[in-house]
This record gives C-alpha cells, structure tokens and sequence, in this order.
C-alpha cells in the first residue's frame, strides 16, 4: 500500500508541534481525524511513525524518513503559482525554549529582526532554565547553558556570557562593602532555589562562597536582578544584565568572575527547515554581535 501525501503532510505538522491537538488547530482538521489519518499512515509503511515521549509524539526511525519525504512534498506545493507570489519559505512556527535572559535580550531582539524581513514567521520561547532534554517532542530548538549531552541531536557553541556578584548602591551604604570572599559570608546570597537548579555549571556562588546564606532565591533571573536592586542581599548575577543598572555596583570581580557557555541544540528533523535555520542564524548573529556585552568587557 502506498502512503498517501496528505497523511504525510498530517504526520509533518504532529512532528512539528508534538502533539494531535496543536497540529490538528494548523491543519483545519479534529484531533480524531488527525489520529487515524497517523495510523493510516503507519498501516501504509507497515510500521509506527510516532512514539510517546514526555509531553507528546517524538518520530520514531520510520518516521524521520517519512517526514523527509512530507518536507519535500511540502516545498514542491510552495513552488506552485506564479514565480512573483512564491511563497516565502520563512513561515509558520518554530518553537524554542531558552534561558529568561538570553531570551529577553538576545532571542527577543534576532527574532523581531528577523520577523521584519518575513512577517510570515511565528516564533513561540518557552522560558526555562535546565539541561538539555533527550526527547524534545514539539521543540525546534534548545538553548542551553553548559555543554550538552544530547542523542540524536545537533549542539553547537552559541557564545559564553559573565557572572559576577553585584550589590545595590543603597545596600553597601548600610551594610558595608565586602572586601574579601570571607566577609561576603556575613551577607546573604540572591541567586536560584538552590534544590530546583537543573544545571551544575551555575552552581559557582555555593561552590566558592559554600558558608553564604540564601536570603532571596528564585527560578527567575530577572527576579535575582530586581531583588539585588531592592536590597534583599547580594546577588550573582550575569554581568550582561546587572551592568544595565546603574544603581548596582560589582563586587570583587577577580575572585567572582565566573565564564559559561551557551549551547543551542538542534532536532535534525527541524534542522532542515528553512525557518528554523533562518532563526538559528539569527540567534548565532545576535549572539556575537553582543559578545563584548556578554563577556563584561565594555
């Protein structure tokens, strides 16, 4: 039996998202119709196309074939038409996650950048800040800190970035300035919750200074930012958004001055769209293009 087109046109759009519901809103169809045009599809190829992974569908070995076949099905329907009204092959949906900083200030800006030149372009950013996953059903892409240990996957460098420990003006006028690592233990560290931190390669501030108390901690950057500006301890912050803030004064920078990677993953399915690796080559222009800004060496 031979597959039919539109059950692999079907089967692109699940690899896309992960999930029936989501790829049956894009295709006009119901999460019933939607499930038998898949197992059509697996009787057709005499074998399954999907399999459960956390949070959705992941493409089995059968299937990534298969979805290379719809991709291509898919771009000889975008030729049809006049050549003036081609349709731009930098559209629909790519999904990302990526930490809240790099996504405010680098995602944020490369997608809007990019979104100018193709307004046909949706790009949806999940913050989170965790190791790379091993089965990223309805993800295009990952950005990560730290060296990732991935299967079946695509990592490349992005860049490196700057920590450092920062308190607010107002802070040091009451408390005093710390002069040395030793007297940053009578102080209390704004930083994440130290028993939900997923990624071992932030754990510089308990590794160095182990003896400094939590005063304020949160899974948010951007609250370790505003709570160090508030005044609720000393905070170790990424240099690239404390040194945004006049009011926040960085403290002994030769012993706290800790340098870590950005990595970005890649699902090889997604790889091969032309949106996804338009959004790739934005993030890795961004990315360098604000390198003096990550490395605090402005």
């Amino acid at each position: 039996m031979k597959a039919n087109p539109d059950d692999l046109l079907v089967l692109l759009a699940v690899s896309r998202s992960g999930k029936f519901t989501t790829a049956a809103q894009a295709l006009g169809l119901n999460h019933t119709t939607v499930s038998r045009r898949i197992a059509a599809l697996e009787k057709a190829l005499g074998g399954r196309v999907l399999a459960r992974a956390a949070g959705g569908w992941e493409v089995t070995e059968l299937g990534a074939e298969a979805v290379a076949v719809a991709e291509r099905i898919e771009a000889a329907v975008g030729t049809l038409g006049a050549e003036d009204h081609a349709p731009d092959p930098i559209a629909g949906v790519v999904r990302m996650t990526a930490t809240d900083g790099f996504s405010a200030y680098i995602a944020a800006p490369a997608v809007a950048r990019l979104r100018r030149i193709h307004p046909g372009l949706t790009v949806e950013i999940i913050t989170v800040t965790r190791r790379a996953l091993q089965q990223r059903s309805g993800l295009d892409l990952e950005v990560v800190v730290g060296e990732p240990q991935v299967h079946r996957a695509e990592a490349v460098l992005l860049g490196e970035y700057m920590l450092g420990m920062y308190a607010s003006r107002e802070y040091l006028a009451f408390h005093g300035v710390p002069g040395t690592v030793e007297e940053l233990t009578q102080h209390q560290l704004v930083y994440f919750v130290d028993s939900m931190l997923q990624v071992d390669d932030l754990d510089a501030p308990r590794r160095l200074v182990p003896s400094m108390r939590d005063g304020l901690s949160s899974t948010n950057v951007f609250v370790h930012v505003e709570a160090t500006r508030a005044g609720a301890g000393i905070g170790f912050l990424p240099c690239f958004m404390a040194d945004r803030h006049p009011d926040l004064v960085r403290l002994l920078p030769s012993d706290f001055a800790e340098l870590l990677p950005y990595w970005m993953v890649l699902r090889p399915d997604s790889a091969r769209r032309p949106a996804v690796a338009a959004v790739v080559q934005a993030l890795q222009e961004e990315t360098a293009a604000h390198r003096e800004l990550l490395l605090a060496r402005h």
